[in-house]
């Protein structure tokens, strides 16, 4: 039985070259027509990693194909359904490129772009069918089917794949390998404290820093909805795992009404856990207190960063937002939740909360967290220029008839240089006044050869960007290593100003 069926299957799939696939997540449908070729009922097929139905295989790799051979006037037909991946295998990599390049060679001068394939932004993709219907309206029995139990996964296999997927989808979404942003600051808030203290509250911090990261979370979803509503990430060509957002709406994985929702949620998150700290250190959600204005600011600047009214990123004042967001704000609140934890519940006679210490300590994380994005606003400059968003890297990167990087590379080296030399006084400070500061924390200083590496790559970028046959299509992609190395310079300097006022604590 099964082999007059596959004979009629395999007469289509071999007639035809190209078809329709649908991909969908989270009712976010997509469908596009690609060249194919097919390997028995297997079908490959070439396209973009960071092409929507690829972002979607991704996520939900369970599509749906028509085939339908050119001639047969919508009569005759093959409707599949079956799991898309991407292939990793080198041999079967090498397979598929032959196969559709014998079908098509469209796609041929991608396929052999050395940058493109080092930048895994190419791929190609099999299709195992699970059912396959053939249509024929000229005949008898016009449908018939096709089951292929050995490609469908079992029971366990799909739940447990579906829900490692959705938390997958959901740590993109709010870029969560960007919390080390929240995690350094509030460290440092609480690291200063011990030091100012010499006790520490766990249950405090944790609540803290949870409500810190929800509210990061909130400003990250707010901000790619704010762009997408500016059609600013559509713009951006130039893209990356650093900028350009996570992407989420421009692949087809989040609607935009749901991005907007769950950044609300986020911020909702944030403001309950900030009232019912407010609550056990002052009686009341709404008791006025320092913990509630920082709360207030908190809020206030991740939805205005991007959000209307203000748009502060648009406006020149991103970058000053996110200074004092992830700097003073969170390391403040952070200190001060601690202080007045200690004078609530009686650990500590009353006295008042000397907010110098760990405002001086939040200065180096302020600047290197404006830095990340002043770094990564090299890549989303034409973008940014094209929808009227004058972020500090337009207003001095501005020019005819290319960008000029010089200006605000040389701001990013004096930025970097004035972090460590900050850094360096103020480890300065903790040998004179023991009270204000530690020399511990000169440990700090390491990162440095970190900074240094990046400025050099920097300069050898801007050298090849400043020539005049330079391929300024793909030279923003090798910044990147630039960008890795700004993120990674302000973690360890946040983490390792907190490993200096503990040190200075114990020792």
């Amino acid at each position: 039985m099964n082999d007059v069926i596959d004979e009629k299957i395999l007469s289509l799939l071999n007639e035809a070259n190209f078809l329709t696939l649908g991909t969908s997540v989270g009712g976010n449908a997509s469908a596009a027509n690609v060249f194919f070729a097919n390997d028995s009922f297997d079908l490959y097929f070439f396209t973009f990693n960071p092409s929507r139905k690829a972002e979607q295989i991704r996520v939900n790799p369970n599509v749906q194909c028509v085939v339908r051979p050119d001639g047969c006037e919508g009569i005759k037909e093959l409707q599949i359904e079956g799991r898309a991946t991407q292939i990793k295998d080198e041999a079967e990599i090498e397979k598929a490129y032959g196969m559709i390049c014998k079908v098509t060679e469209a796609f041929k001068p991608y396929m052999n772009d050395e940058f493109l394939k080092k930048n895994k932004v190419i791929g190609y993709y099999k299709i195992k069918p699970t059912v396959i219907k053939y249509v024929d309206f000229y005949s008898e029995k016009q449908f018939e089917w096709r089951e292929f139990p050995e490609n469908r996964l079992s029971l366990s296999s799909s739940i447990i794949k579906g829900a490692l997927s959705k938390v997958g989808l959901y740590l993109r979404a709010v870029r969560a390998p960007f919390f080390t942003a929240t995690i350094a600051p509030v460290a440092l808030g609480g690291a200063v404290a011990f030091f100012n203290y010499g006790m520490f509250n766990w249950n405090l911090f944790w609540l803290s820093l949870l409500g810190a990261i929800l509210a990061h979370a909130g400003t990250n979803l707010a901000n790619d909805y704010s762009d997408h509503m500016t059609r600013n990430d559509e713009s951006n060509k130039l893209f990356s795992p650093f900028n350009g957002g996570s992407r989420s709406i421009q692949a087809g994985l989040f609607s935009p009404t749901k991005v907007f929702v769950l950044a609300v949620g986020m911020f909702l998150g944030a403001i309950t856990i900030g009232l019912n700290l407010n609550t056990t250190l002052h009686g009341a959600p709404f008791a006025l207190s320092p913990l509630l204005w920082f709360g207030i600011a908190g809020v206030a600047l991740g939805v205005f960063y991007t959000g209307a009214p203000l748009r502060l990123s648009y406006n020149g004042f991103g970058d000053i937002a996110v200074m004092l967001g992830f700097g003073p704000v969170m390391a403040l609140g952070t200190h001060y939740v601690q202080y007045q934890s200690f004078q609530t519940f009686g650990a500590l006679p009353a006295l008042e909360w000397n907010f110098l210490p760990i405002l001086a300590a939040s200065v180096p994380v302020a600047v290197m967290v404006a830095l990340i994005l002043f770094i990564n606003g090299f890549q989303d400059f034409n973008a940014d220029r094209e929808v009227g968003k004058r972020t500090w890297i337009v207003r001095t990167a501005d020019g005819e008839p290319v960008a000029n990087y010089a200006r605000p590379f040389a701001i990013y080296k004096g930025a970097l240089y004035f972090t460590f030399l900050y850094v360096l006084a103020l480890g300065i400070a903790g040998a004179v006044n023991s009270d204000f500061s530690t020399p511990w924390i000169l440990v700090a200083m390491l990162p440095f050869l970190l900074a240094r590496k990046a400025m050099t790559m920097g300069a050898d970028w801007l050298k090849r960007w400043s020539d005049e046959n330079a391929d300024r299509e793909k030279l923003p992609y090798e910044l990147l290593m630039v960008n890795v190395s700004t993120i990674g310079t302000h973690f360890s300097v946040g983490i390792l100003m907190v490993v200096g006022y503990w040190l200075g604590t114990i020792l």
